[in-house]
């Protein structure tokens, strides 16, 4: 990027919001990250000003002052007008089409600037540009010699350093934990799927945090969409929320039950949405967890042959890495190591799904655990 690491902290200057303090904006991007939504469904954005829409591109780790990150912006919003204008007849107003600057579009979505007539299509164009962006994105990373490690070792450098700035600001977090899943681990999870494709495991790499209280949760909520990843790249339905229900926070803050009316979506579409994840097929009854997925951006820049080698027709320097979150306040974490919540009867179970699958229509074996309980439970001479 044209000033600085593009992986050092920030916006650190940014004021913290408490909970109480949040608004319409905080709540729909909490609300993403629950349920896993997409923002596809969203009707506008919740920019006021152009300098929150210059710290979301940043976010994205796009330069707006970089002449090559202005360039990839104004191709990717071609191809989006260009799609809309040939598979749907749309006629894409200039002033969206061509901005005067980039920021214009987030603004004519958001309401934020005249005419208001531009919002709608302002919105349609940014979420075709979404798509677009994560298309290239994965095909950047398929011309690259860049191995999973060395985008993972990327990603966790980019997370720790976002906790640690999260821990320094006063959001307690009381364990902080990177774990890659073994090959044996990876093995057992695709077999217990009934997608066995290894591209649909999405928590290869997967960091955990613990916070004091569930409100803290809220906070790490917000402090990561704020300085580790746009809210946008929540991965859709991926999600599995059996910890925080978001109608409980209209309940529990004023401040949230004020903007009901607004919301994209109506405030019970949770319960009625046949969709969502609340836990995970082989966890205990009792086990409590928020498990989100992102695509957290990365530059390439590094990974990039040099310029008079680069023969590339596109000039893409932003790539994805996907990786999970879990997220669960200290009380829950605790309860979650007790008894049919564990970890070990959460393996166990999966396991005896996968010999199960394994041995359809065969004998399947018996866990030892059981056959152990079976002899000690024999008589003697049987």
């Amino acid at each position: 990027m044209g000033s600085g690491s593009p992986y050092a902290p920030l916006f650190p200057d940014l004021p913290l919001r408490r909970v109480e303090e949040m608004g319409l904006k905080e709540l729909e991007r909490i609300r993403l990250i629950l349920r896993g939504g997409s923002v596809i469904e969203w009707r506008r954005l919740h920019f006021t000003t152009r300098e929150e829409v210059d710290r979301f591109l940043r976010l994205c780790l796009l330069d707006p002052d970089d002449p090559e990150d202005q360039r990839w912006m104004r191709t990717v919003l071609a191809d989006a007008v260009a799609y809309l204008r040939k598979t749907f007849n749309y006629k894409v107003a200039e002033a969206v089409a061509n901005p005067e600057e980039i920021h214009d579009l987030f603004l004519y979505a958001s309401g934020a600037k005249e005419p208001g007539k531009y919002r709608r299509i302002a919105c349609i164009v940014l979420k075709v540009m979404h798509v677009i962006q994560h298309i290239e994105g994965r095909e950047v990373l398929f011309k690259l010699e860049v191995s999973e490690a060395e985008i993972a070792e990327v990603l966790a450098r980019r997370v720790a350093m976002c906790v640690q700035e999260m821990a320094s600001k006063g959001i307690p977090v009381v364990e902080f934990a990177l774990s890659f899943k073994s090959r044996d681990s990876l093995i057992t999870k695709l077999l217990a799927k009934k997608e066995t494709v290894a591209a649909q495991v999405y928590d290869k790499t997967r960091f955990r945090i613990v916070t004091r209280t569930k409100q803290d949760i809220l906070l790490a909520l917000y402090f990561l969409t704020q300085r580790l990843f746009p809210f946008n790249f929540v991965v859709p339905g991926q999600t599995v929320n059996s910890l925080i229900s978001f109608k409980d926070l209209l309940s529990q803050y004023p401040n949230f039950a004020q903007h009901a009316n607004e919301l994209h979506l109506h405030t019970d579409y949770e319960e009625d949405a046949d969709d969502l994840q609340t836990r995970n097929r082989f966890s205990g009854p009792g086990y409590r967890v928020l498990n989100f997925v992102v695509d957290i951006p990365i530059r390439v820049d590094p990974w990039l042959p040099r310029l008079e080698e680069d023969t590339r027709e596109r000039k893409n320097r932003l790539a994805f890495g996907l990786v999970e979150f879990q997220i669960v306040d200290q009380e829950t974490a605790l309860q979650n190591e007790e008894g049919e919540s564990s970890h070990e009867k959460y393996k166990q179970r999966q396991k005896y799904q996968v010999l199960r699958r394994l041995s359809r229509g065969l004998i399947v074996p018996m866990p030892a655990e059981k056959r152990k309980k079976r002899e000690r439970s024999k008589k003697p001479g049987e």
